[in-house]
């Protein structure tokens, strides 16, 4: 597979319906993790409040992933890659480019409440366990792990 990105953008309103799209079909939430994401939404309003940037194709076509970073208190409050894009370190071009605008915001450590099998992803990227978000029944039926990730 032959993607090449040429960059991350801040989102806008516009990007709101294919950010949606993006979190409700993961892979990663299918099987028991499903109810969690069915009828999320990430509105223009979400986009509008917070720290949101995509990671897009040259022709920003394709949408590739996408994070949000919550400033107050800091936490990482979503970030999702595409099944197709998975494995090809756009995950990582997003963390990275989220702890430059932590750090451009003064934060000195985000938060993390993670999924259960992207834990590994998060500690890979330098995150520190630091507790578990218990279940929050009926949107989440299972505990999360809680991470650190220092702002270098």
């Amino acid at each position: 597979m032959g993607t090449c990105i040429t960059g991350i953008r801040r989102a806008t309103a516009r990007d709101a319906k294919r950010l949606t799209r993006l979190v409700r079909t993961s892979r990663a939430y299918e099987g028991p993790y499903a109810p969690m994401v069915a009828g999320y939404r990430v509105g223009p309003d979400y986009i509008e409040a917070h720290r949101v940037f995509v990671a897009v194709e040259p022709d920003e076509d394709r949408l590739l992933g996408f994070y949000a970073l919550v400033l107050d208190p800091p936490e990482l409050d979503l970030m999702f890659v595409t099944d197709s894009a998975q494995g090809l370190g756009i995950g990582r071009l997003l963390v990275t480019h989220m702890l430059g605008q932590a750090r451009d915001a003064g934060i000195t450590g985000v938060r993390v409440v993670s999924h259960p099998p992207a834990e590994g992803f998060y500690l890979s990227v330098g995150g520190e366990r630091t507790g578990t978000e218990r279940a929050n029944p009926p949107a989440v039926m299972w505990d999360r792990p809680e991470l650190l990730i220092p702002v270098a």
